[in-house]
């Protein structure tokens, strides 16, 4: 069994694809810090492969936050909600906006009951679009 098999079968299993969270959720301002965060946990699965029984373990290494206006960033946390600003975004303009958060995992695996292993590359899971409305409030002087 080479380590292209076992990335072929994670391929299979799949890795959490996991949503990002925005706060405030649904609708956000122009220029007000917008907290972003997801919930993550190791992921193991058991797969047979050739007839040999492969423990998978797959934990977060990185989180890759599209923020759907062209830019992104890329932390080592998961980020938290509010009061946290671990992970924080300021849009410039209005609009509709498609945010997400890709993880990349490392990937440990044992054949049959044996060592563990890392696999040499990450594998990376695109997660779901979670859209939200950016607006533009604009102050009024009253009396």
């Amino acid at each position: 069994m080479t380590p292209g098999d076992v990335v072929e079968a994670v391929e299979r299993v799949g890795l959490p694809r996991l949503r990002v969270a925005v706060q405030p959720a649904g609708s956000t301002l122009v220029n007000l810090d917008t907290i972003f965060h997801t919930s993550s946990a190791p992921f193991e699965e058991t797969v047979d492969i050739l007839d040999s029984t492969v423990d998978l373990r797959a934990t977060p290494a990185s989180y890759s936050w599209h923020h759907g206006d062209g830019t992104a960033q890329t932390t080592t946390s998961p980020g938290r909600p509010y009061p946290a600003l671990d992970v924080i975004h300021r849009y410039r303009r209005p609009g509709g906006v498609s945010a997400r958060v890709d993880v990349t995992y490392r990937v440990t695996y044992r054949v049959d009951g044996g060592a563990w292993q890392e696999l040499d590359s990450t594998i990376t899971a695109t997660g779901p679009a979670t859209p939200l409305r950016v607006r533009e409030a604009r102050p009024v002087l009253t009396r």
